[in-house]
């Protein structure tokens, strides 16, 4: 038995869940905090601290988030007023476990902070309620005008409508978790941490996000560290990418990966909330999960089928899709025909569903369930963003190559085919709408974790495992439900899978 420490990026269940769920079996532990903060409310760092330090001398491998260890977890990075003094003491305690544990394989990954182009104070400072907008398109401007491409009259006159207080305040965090972010290259260059990822958060081509993704990246090839930190979109998935890269290097294996594509122009789709096309994107993720893409199905270990639209991705509540390219572009027939096969040769076989944002493609799951095929899948994931299911699809496959923790596979694939589908291509805005007005609620309150918002939540899913996965509908119990952040968009979510 391995174990493998993880730190995760905060306490939501894609984050704190999915990589135990995924990993924990007869060969590797994943060995967790028992709890983080609590959205806005930052994790403690002495409880972060006693963890890493009790756990690191039985580590055979190491997950850390930079923005937890620094800051908190990833809201809390966005809204601190720490000291440069009491972060670079955090960043510092790297240096301890790696001399506690010189064997240890330490990954890290550290966000890039984001700036949403909409004004919430969700997961903003509370100033991004009103100015968030704003805020995004002055950075857009800002970049556009380094670039000589901006208009300095127009940026004028939109700061002159934000607060310059709230501007001061946004740009000196963001300063501030810059330097951080190249401050910890220097211990990838001394060799406390063997691989880092710097992930976009709803990342885009002009801005704040990418002219900071400029900076780091220059300091990046100045350090020549582009074989041991890579930037990319996503954030989310980290965790699972990571735990994924450390399992291959302890198996010292590189697994093989056939990509097949239902679309001949979905590798130049540039994904919703990402910043470049989604077939370099791929490749990053596969590289950094310890895998490797083979352009020859004879060669490959496992095949990862992608569902991506030729152009122009649109969210899982509104499909079918109004683009006719969804139909036109996509060989849909060609592309189940191909898993098929595989299926049938044993060649193990997932679905990176990211047809649409948020959510699944439900003509996909009717078609799977109509087969009877939903079971047999080495991975699926269709939640969020492109990334963020890409790489719990590749998490997937990795364990899926290693361990026989049966059981457990069967239960995160269900879940992955109830959350994905049912929750978020029908039951969130379908409760949203119709259920949460009745009690006053809205999609960014809903009271508390557990509770009415909730329950309905769990009603409503139940019913749509009854109607849309019959093939397996018998075996699938949806044991509960809750809200992480007491809103709609995510939930945390058990089920089972009871096999003949």
């Amino acid at each position: 038995m391995k174990n493998i420490i993880l730190l995760p990026l905060d306490e939501r269940p894609c984050n704190f869940d999915f990589p135990s769920k995924i990993f924990n079996g007869e060969k590797y532990t994943i060995i967790r905090p028992e709890h983080l903060g609590q959205k806005k409310t930052p994790a403690s760092y002495e409880f972060i601290r006693d963890f890493l330090l009790a756990n690191i001398e039985k580590a055979d491998a190491a997950v850390i988030s930079i923005d937890t260890l620094l800051y908190g977890g990833l809201i809390p990075s966005r809204l601190h007023h720490l000291s440069e003094e009491a972060v670079l003491e955090r960043l510092m305690l790297l240096k301890e476990l790696r001399e506690k544990n010189p064997q240890v394989k330490l990954y890290a990954f550290q966000c890039i902070m984001r700036c949403p182009k909409y004004s919430s104070d969700d997961e903003e400072p509370d100033y991004y309620e009103l100015y968030g907008k704003e805020i995004h398109h002055i950075g857009r401007l800002t970049h556009l005008e380094k670039l000589g491409m901006g208009d300095a009259d127009e940026l004028s006159e939109l700061k002159a409508k934000v607060d310059p207080a709230a501007l001061k305040d946004y740009l000196d965090r963001r300063a501030f978790n810059g330097s951080f972010n190249i401050r910890t290259l220097d211990l990838v260059e001394d060799g406390t941490i063997d691989f880092l990822i710097i992930p976009q958060d709803d990342s885009a081509k002009y801005g704040y996000t990418a002219m900071d993704q400029k900076t780091v990246r220059a300091k990046i090839d100045e350090k020549v560290l582009n074989d041991r930190v890579i930037l990319y979109p996503g954030a989310d998935e980290l965790g699972m990418v990571l735990v994924s890269r450390a399992i291959n290097a302890l198996e010292n294996n590189t697994p093989r990966v056939y990509l097949k594509y239902a679309s001949t122009l979905a590798p130049q789709l540039i994904p919703n909330y990402e910043d470049r096309s989604l077939n370099e994107t791929v490749k990053y993720h596969v590289m950094a999960a310890g895998c490797i893409a083979v352009p020859s199905l004879a060669d490959a270990d496992v095949v990862m089928g992608i569902t991506a639209p030729a152009n122009e991705m649109e969210e899982a509540a509104n499909q079918p899709a109004n683009n006719i390219n969804y139909d036109v572009e996509r060989n849909m027939a060609e592309f189940l025909y191909f898993v098929n096969d595989c299926l049938k040769r044993g060649i193990p076989t997932a679905i990176l569903d990211n047809a649409y944002t948020n959510g699944g493609e439900l003509q996909l799951l009717r078609v799977l369930n109509k087969q009877g095929i939903l079971m047999k899948l080495a991975g699926y994931a269709g939640w969020n963003t492109s990334a963020n299911s890409m790489g719990t699809v590749l998490a997937m496959i990795v364990n899926n190559m290693y361990q026989n923790n049966t059981e457990a596979k069967q239960n995160f694939l269900v879940e992955r085919f109830i959350e994905d589908f049912g929750y978020g291509a029908v039951v969130r805005s379908y409760v949203t709408e119709h259920i949460l007005p009745q009690w006053g609620m809205t999609y960014f309150w809903c009271e508390e974790q557990r509770g009415k918002a909730a329950n309905a939540v769990l009603e409503e899913l139940r019913k749509f495992v009854k109607t849309e996965m019959t093939s397996v509908a018998d075996k699938v119990t949806v044991e509960d439900i809750f809200l992480p952040w007491s809103r709609m968009f995510e939930i945390g979510l058990k089920a089972t899978y009871k096999a003949d």
